[in-house]
C-alpha cells in the first residue's frame, strides 16, 4: 500500500511539473519593451544613414536595401554600406522596418519615410514608430494591432516621441 501511495504522489508531482512547464512560459511578459527600444534605435539609425546617403548621392535612398549592403560591402547608390545587413533586410529584434524615398526632383528623392511595426502584434511589440527627413521620431499606440510599418501619411498623424 505504501508503494502505491508513493507512486500516486510521484505521478501527482510529475503532473504539476508538466502543467507548470506549459503555463509559466505563457505567463511571462513578452520582450516588447526591449524590442520597442530597439525599433526606435533602428529608426534613428535609418535617419542618420539617410542623411549620409543624401550627402553622398544627392538625394535620399529609394529603399531600405539601398542603405545597406552585403559583407564585404562595396559603396554605391545601390548599396551604400551605411547600416548593418540585418536592419537592411527589413526585420530586426521583432520589428519590421521600411524606408522609402519620395518626391523625386531630377531623379533625386527629396523626402523619405522610415517606419517600424511589430512582426507579431502584442508578442514582439505593440507600438509603431516612424520618422521623415525632418528627423522627428513619431509613435502610434497601434490600437488596431497593425503589423505594417507606417507610410508618410500615417506618420504625419503620429505623436512625437517624448
Amino acid at each position: 500500500m505504501t508503494r502505491l501511495k508513493l507512486a500516486g504522489i510521484v505521478i501527482a508531482l510529475l503532473m504539476v511539473l508538466m502543467a507548470a512547464a506549459i503555463i509559466v512560459p505563457c505567463m511571462m511578459p513578452p520582450r516588447t519593451l526591449a524590442n520597442e527600444s530597439s525599433a526606435v534605435a533602428g529608426v534613428r539609425t535609418i535617419n542618420v544613414a539617410e542623411a549620409a546617403y543624401r550627402a553622398a548621392y544627392g538625394g535620399y535612398a529609394n529603399s531600405l536595401a539601398n542603405l545597406g549592403g552585403a559583407v564585404p560591402c562595396v559603396k554605391s547608390a545601390a548599396t551604400a554600406c551605411l547600416i548593418d545587413s540585418q536592419l537592411a533586410s527589413g526585420v530586426k529584434s521583432g520589428y519590421r522596418f521600411v524606408a522609402v524615398g519620395g518626391n523625386p526632383v531630377r531623379g533625386a528623392n527629396t523626402s523619405y519615410v522610415a517606419g517600424a511595426a511589430p512582426v507579431e502584434f502584442d508578442r514582439t511589440g505593440v507600438r509603431r514608430f516612424c520618422s521623415t527627413e525632418k528627423n522627428v521620431i513619431r509613435m502610434d499606440q497601434n490600437a488596431a494591432g497593425s503589423t505594417t510599418p507606417p507610410d508618410s501619411a500615417q506618420c504625419a498623424g503620429f505623436s512625437a516621441l517624448q
